[in-house]
C-alpha cells in the first residue's frame, strides 16, 4: 500500500475539507479565460451567428508543483438553429489527484429575444448528468496502521441528474450574464458507520459581464468581470482587461481577488481558429508550494453552409 509523502498533505487537506460535515467549500472549477468558456457556466450564452457552429476546448492545470492538484478539461459546441433558438452540448471533467473525478455532461437550450435595435436577451436551460467517482485505494492517512476514518474506507461511484439555468443580455460589443449551471444539490455519501451525510455540493451563482471599446481602427480594449458566489464561502471576483490588436492578437491581465494575478494571450491563427493561453501567479498561501496555474483554450468556428468566408466575417469578441 502506497504511503503519502509530505507534498500530498495539500491533497489530504482539500479532501478532508471536501468530505467534512456539511462542507460548503467552493467545488465548481474556476477558469481564467472565462469570457471564452461561457457555455460551460451559462446555458443562455448565445452568438446569434446563424450558420456557424462554435466549438471550444479548454484545459487547466492548477497549482503546478502541488502533487494531486486539480486538472480540468472542458468542451462545448453550440449553434443557432434559427433566429430565436440556439442549442449545444457541454462537457467538463474535473480531477483532483486521480482521487476525485467528476464529469458533467449537459445539453443546452437557449431562447433569444430581440429587446432593442442592437441588443438581445437569451434565456437558457441546461439538463444533464454528473458522474462522481472517488478512488481511495492506496491511501494511508496515519502511520503505523490502517486508517480509522470511515469516510475513506469505500470508493464512491454515483450518478446524479442536474439542471442549470441562465440569462444572457448581449449586443455586438457588450454582454451581461447571470447563471446557476448546477441547480440540484447532491450529497455524495449518506450516513454510514456513524458518519453523517457528507460531501454536499451547493448551488454556484455566476455574474459575468464585458464590453468592447473601440480605441481606433486597429485597437480595442476589452474589460470583463466574473463574480461567483456559493453559500458559506466569500465571493470570488475576477477582473480582466484585454487589448485586441488588428483583430488577431489579444493580450491582457486578470486579477482574482485575494488569490491570483494572471497574464493572458490569445491569437487568431486562421480565420476561424483561435488559440489562447493564460498563466496564473498564485498569491494565496499555496504560493510557497506552487509555481502557478496554466490554461490553454482552442476556439474553432465552422461555417456549416459556406455562406460566410475568411476574415471578411465579423469577428466574435466574446
Amino acid at each position: 500500500m502506497k504511503k503519502l509523502n509530505i507534498s500530498q498533505k495539500a491533497v489530504i487537506v482539500a479532501l478532508m475539507t471536501f468530505f467534512s460535515l456539511q462542507s460548503y467549500a467552493q467545488q465548481d472549477p474556476l477558469f481564467t479565460q472565462y469570457m471564452y468558456n461561457m457555455s460551460i457556466i451559462n446555458p443562455a450564452y448565445a452568438t446569434a451567428d446563424q450558420g456557424i457552429l462554435n466549438l471550444g476546448g479548454l484545459y487547466r492545470s492548477q497549482w503546478v508543483g502541488v502533487e494531486g492538484a486539480p486538472k480540468t478539461a472542458t468542451f462545448f459546441a453550440h449553434t443557432p438553429i434559427n433566429e430565436k433558438i440556439e442549442i449545444g452540448i457541454s462537457f467538463t471533467n474535473d480531477n483532483i489527484g486521480d482521487v476525485v473525478d467528476e464529469n458533467n455532461v449537459f445539453a443546452d437550450f437557449a431562447y433569444v429575444l430581440p429587446v432593442g435595435e442592437q441588443s438581445k436577451l437569451s434565456l437558457g436551460l441546461k439538463a444533464g448528468v454528473t458522474f462522481f467517482n472517488t478512488d481511495f485505494n492506496g491511501f494511508v492517512l496515519q502511520s503505523g496502521g490502517p486508517s480509522t476514518d470511515f469516510a475513506f474506507n469505500e470508493n464512491i461511484n454515483e450518478t446524479f441528474p442536474n439542471l442549470g439555468i441562465g440569462a444572457y443580455y448581449f449586443s455586438d460589443n457588450y454582454y451581461v450574464g447571470l447563471s446557476a449551471p448546477n441547480l440540484l444539490t447532491t450529497r455524495h455519501l449518506e450516513s454510514e458507520n456513524g458518519v453523517r451525510a457528507i460531501g454536499q455540493e451547493n448551488v454556484h451563482y455566476f455574474l459575468t459581464g464585458g464590453y468592447v471599446f473601440d480605441i481606433n481602427e486597429n485597437l480595442k480594449l476589452k474589460p470583463a468581470f466574473m463574480a461567483r458566489g456559493v453559500a458559506g464561502a466569500p465571493i470570488s471576483l475576477d477582473l480582466t482587461a484585454n487589448v485586441l490588436i488588428n483583430e488577431k492578437l489579444e493580450v491582457g491581465a486578470s486579477y482574482r481577488l485575494e488569490d491570483a494575478v494572471s497574464a493572458i494571450v490569445n491569437f487568431r491563427i486562421a480565420p476561424d481558429l483561435r488559440i489562447g493561453y493564460s498563466y496564473d501567479y498564485t498569491r494565496s498561501n499555496l504560493s510557497s508550494f506552487s509555481s502557478g496555474s496554466h490554461e490553454i483554450i482552442i476556439l474553432f468556428d465552422i461555417d456549416l453552409f459556406g455562406l460566410k468566408s475568411g476574415y471578411d466575417r465579423s469577428p466574435r469578441f466574446f
